[in-house]
């Protein structure tokens, strides 16, 4: 029996996984589903690629990465298309996710060896006869579990920090976007055609725990928190150690000092881009009521102007179908609780597509207000100061990202947001900086992609002492005497007494 297609939802035909674009049903791609040994002997040839790959050292991994990366910049449109066609993203949106990716491989390639090599530590005084040297070494294989929101940014961000690291990686994209997934690792083929390190398997839910289960050293999630708690569940079976990035509902704050156009600007970039599906993008708002008014009306006329639509629009449509019930169920809440629909509301709903929604007036213990809505939805709350500001954006239990716009007490603000991550005066920024760190606290997970960080994530901390002189002190010896431990107390006396 042939499957029935729906636009968007991915099926499983004939053993293999069809993804179609969710406003026009167009395929995008066809792949072989993997089994739960496929995903098995991948993870083995992986492990004999990635003792390859390890073994050219930082600077021959860094030369093939940088020919990956200038293969990637060459084909953006394609690329770029591809993510187009497959999950709907607005062509534009789709290459400044590239645009970062590039980014980000370029920075890991070229800061692995500097950050991840071996170099000396200096010793202290029990054992000042001793040198200590440390090195990270790569884990060996990293699973990578990939989002549909951010194809190419988001598994790369992961991916290449792990290959930079040394080791070799098995993708599982997301059955919404397997094709962009498949893209990237044959890409990558192409530059390191010698053996599998950056391979990709396919399917449904359940190759992702297969993933978990394979006897991979590490895996990356990135995805709701549900599904990482089902992750995480699976790996502990073998306790394989994990990175997790899990949803968010990331605040702004609009201080009484805040240039309010850039603030308005910013608030629909970083809310509505991507139809707001957005893991770091802005959900709730909380503007002091000095600003509110005014603030709501410039965010009101900006995000009135946004265009929706299959084709050079600024919004595309939502690309997971049963997204569209959750964005509807939380602005019918919103509406029925008291708020208001000062921009779209229930009529923005009209599937494939979400239109614009800015709400006002909606209570906190709402669900457009505490649950994750992955739409182009805008709550704007009028608060009293920005302590008042702070303490709501800290009451969820997500903490991945934030933003704060303000001139005074904008840094310090910043400083008080429960999450991994905050920009001042900009939204988003914070993860196209390969320099810095990306990752979240509470709900939104543990463990760092992205810079130093992301770097050390993937690989395993290995320290070596060294022994470079006669104990003047010896402790850690059965040959020590009574006089050699009255030595040493008085030393730690006269070091560490006063």
């Amino acid at each position: 029996m042939t499957a029935v297609h729906i636009p968007g939802v991915p099926v499983i035909e004939a053993g293999r996984l069809i993804s179609t674009n969710p406003a026009t049903g167009v395929e995008a791609g066809r792949l072989p589903v993997a089994t739960d040994a496929d995903v098995r002997q991948a993870v083995g040839r992986a492990r004999v690629a990635g003792a390859w790959w390890a073994g050219l050292g930082f600077t021959g991994r860094r030369e093939r990465m940088l020919r990956w990366r200038a293969l990637l910049a060459k084909r953006i449109e394609q690329v770029a298309e591809l993510v187009h066609v497959e999950g709907g993203k607005p062509v534009a949106d789709a290459i400044v996710e590239i645009v970062t990716a590039i980014e980000h491989i370029d920075w890991a390639a070229r800061n692995a060896g500097r950050v991840l090599g071996p170099r000396r530590v200096r010793s202290r005084l029990i054992l000042a006869e001793f040198s200590g040297h440390l090195e990270y070494q790569p884990h060996g294989v990293v699973g990578v579990i990939g989002p549909w929101n951010y194809p190419v940014f988001t598994p790369i961000g992961s991916a290449a920090y792990a290959l930079a690291a040394g080791n070799a990686v098995v993708l599982k994209p997301s059955e919404y976007t397997p094709a962009v997934g498949q893209w990237l690792v044959d890409s990558f083929a192409e530059v390191v055609p010698e053996q599998p390190v950056f391979t990709a398997v396919h399917g449904l839910g359940d190759v992702g725990a297969a993933l978990c289960r394979s006897g991979v050293d590490k895996l990356a999630f990135t995805g709701s928190t549900a599904t990482a708690r089902k992750v995480m569940a699976a790996c502990a079976e073998t306790l394989t150690p994990v990175l997790i990035e899990g949803g968010g509902k990331d605040a702004m704050i609009v201080d009484s000092d805040a240039d309010l156009d850039a603030a308005a600007e910013a608030c629909v970039w970083g809310g509505m881009t991507n139809a707001g599906q957005t893991c770091i993008g802005i959900e709730r708002v909380y503007a002091v009521d000095a600003v509110f008014d005014a603030f709501v009306d410039k965010v009101v006329a900006r995000a009135g102007r946004l265009t929706v639509g299959p084709e050079g629009t600024d919004i595309g449509p939502i690309t997971m179908p049963q997204q569209i019930d959750v964005i509807r169920r939380h602005i019918d809440a919103a509406i029925t609780s008291g708020g208001r629909a000062v921009l779209g509301g229930p009529s923005a709903v009209q599937p494939p597509y979400v239109h614009p929604t800015v709400l006002v007036d909606v209570p906190e213990e709402s669900a457009a207000i505490r649950e994750e809505t992955f739409g182009p939805t805008l709550t704007i709350s009028r608060v009293r100061d920005a302590d008042e500001a702070v303490s709501r954006a800290n009451a969820l239990s997500y903490g991945l990202g934030g933003s704060v716009f303000g001139r005074r007490r904008a840094v310090a603000v910043a400083r008080r947001l429960r999450s991994g991550m905050a920009s001042i005066n900009s939204t988003l920024t914070f993860a196209g900086m390969s320099t810095l760190p990306f990752g979240g606290v509470g709900d939104s997970g543990f463990g760092r992609i992205h810079g130093e960080d992301g770097l050390r994530e993937f690989g395993r901390a290995k320290a070596v002492t060294r022994r470079r002189a006669r104990s003047l002190l010896p402790s850690m010896t059965f040959d020590r005497t009574p006089t050699d431990v009255a030595r040493l107390v008085k030393a730690i006396k006269v070091m560490y007494g006063r």
